[in-house]
């Protein structure tokens, strides 16, 4: 039996933070020990270039080397990792073409599970102790089969005035997928881009700690300029500058992630 965890993080409202939480929870993992496999399921490929320059991202786009190529042609995606710069921390990339998955999916038998059949042999190896999946911002086929081959579902919320719309077809649709995966565990909402001075901060925090049975991290991630930064030079904040208040925060944010899967 596999010992490998797998976590996704989805939110259907675009700019909630999903690649920046899922790149430093990743790496912040990897640089305590974990071994860490990324899944960047998303056409805008914002977790693939958290780690390699855009000339990079493209030519693994280009040659194959990505997960459109492994979904399209039903391959094992052992054969599609790719290693980082940082030690226990690998990544499978993402095209531009994912865009044009939910097509590519239509036909296919049991179309909800082809990326958990695609990860058979990374499972069974127990080459990783987690394997992270960035999601696209939609609610279609694709998501699904994320969270069919997900064991924890983290969501991601921008604590903005905007940042709640939508929550509620969010976890309709996490209903929808627990009838056919019921393994899938909500672990929480995680708050990101917060501004502690701002009036609707306070107003965000107290609507999603209301929510019944939805667990809100204690740790949440403030407006941070070095995050930009970090982005800007192909790097989770994590590793560009460890001694930001971003790292600081989403390495407490990945030690409550830690102590939730080890429970």
């Amino acid at each position: 039996m596999s010992m490998t965890k797998v976590i996704c993080f989805a939110n259907n409202k675009g700019g909630s933070g999903k690649s920046t939480t899922c790149s430093n929870v990743g790496y912040a993992m990897s640089a305590m020990g974990k071994r860490v496999l990324l899944i960047d399921g998303d056409m805008q490929m914002n977790l693939t270039l958290s780690f390699f320059d855009e000339e990079t991202a493209l030519e693994y786009a280009k040659n194959g080397k990505n997960l459109y190529t492994a979904m399209r042609e039903q391959k094992d995606l052992y054969d599609f990792i790719v290693p980082t710069e940082y030690e226990n921390l690998d990544i499978i990339p993402s095209s531009t073409l994912m865009s044009s998955i939910e097509f590519e999916l239509f036909t296919k038998w049991q179309r909800e599970f082809i990326l958990r059949q695609g990860l058979t042999k990374i499972m069974a190896l127990n080459k990783y102790d987690f394997i992270l999946i960035d999601s696209p911002p939609t609610l279609g086929c694709w998501v699904m089969n994320i969270m069919c081959a997900s064991d924890y579902l983290i969501v991601p919320v921008e604590a903005s005035p905007w940042g709640l719309f939508g929550l509620a077809n969010m976890f309709e649709f996490y209903e929808q997928v627990k009838q056919i995966a019921p393994k899938l565990e909500l672990m929480g909402i995680a708050v990101t881009k917060a501004s502690e001075r701002k009036n609707y901060f306070k107003q965000t925090m107290e609507t999603l700690a209301e929510l019944d049975n939805v667990r809100l991290f204690e740790n949440y991630i403030r407006v941070d300029s070095t995050v930009e930064w970090a982005q800007d030079n192909s790097k989770p904040v994590c590793a560009y500058k460890k001694s930001s208040r971003a790292a600081g925060e989403y390495i407490k944010l990945t030690e409550e992630v830690l102590k939730y899967a080890h429970r």
